[in-house]
């Protein structure tokens, strides 16, 4: 499965193609993967283009499994796509009403709603695609100690819903939030334990 999304332009910032990881994105991770506050929040930073690699052929065997699905979030250039982000939907198994989306943003392109017009672009093809099996809620979770999340959760449509406990390998405590599916919002969440 080859998909492509559009998030539409900003007054400030271009649109973005949301596309699959390919082979010719392996320089543009490492280099992101350089950024602190990036590895400070991935608990595999990527730190090799041999890693990089390894991480782009996990990702087409994701999708070829139609489980896990990560796009590289690209701003269009006169040389071509530059990837400023990924957004991940992860845990989609038919008849189970959750899934997780999952995102970062790379240091320069921070602050220029990226990541809030990814996810959304993300979430609407996620319950486009998968409703019909029986996805109902996304869910994005992230550690207490980054409000940048809980600003791109509300901005595309993830309301706070609670705080979760630690648990290993996280050590601080974390919020989740939740998008419903239009058909089913009002449905109360499923519990979660776990957080990202």
């Amino acid at each position: 499965m080859s998909v492509t999304l559009r998030a539409a332009p900003t007054v400030t910032a271009p649109g973005l193609l949301l596309r699959c990881w390919r082979d010719d994105d392996v320089d543009a991770l490492v280099e992101a993967h350089r950024d602190p506050e990036l590895r400070a929040r991935t608990r595999n930073p990527l730190t090799t283009p041999a890693q990089a690699r390894r991480w782009v052929d996990g990702n087409r065997q994701g999708w070829a499994a139609g489980r896990r699905f990560s796009f590289a979030v690209c701003e269009p250039t006169p040389d071509g796509d530059r990837v400023v982000g990924c957004v991940l939907l992860k845990d989609v198994v038919p008849g189970r009403a959750d899934a997780e989306v999952g995102y970062w943003t790379a240091g320069p392109a921070r602050g220029r709603q990226v990541a809030p017009r990814a996810v959304d672009a993300v979430s609407r093809w996620a319950f486009t695609r998968f409703a019909a099996t029986g996805l109902a809620r996304l869910e994005l979770l992230h550690q207490l100690d980054n409000p940048a999340s809980c600003r791109v959760a509300e901005k595309s449509g993830f309301p706070f819903v609670e705080v979760l406990p630690a648990r290993p390998p996280f050590p601080l405590d974390g919020h989740r939030h939740v998008r419903h599916h239009r058909r089913t919002r009002g449905m109360p969440p499923a519990p979660r334990a776990l957080h990202r």
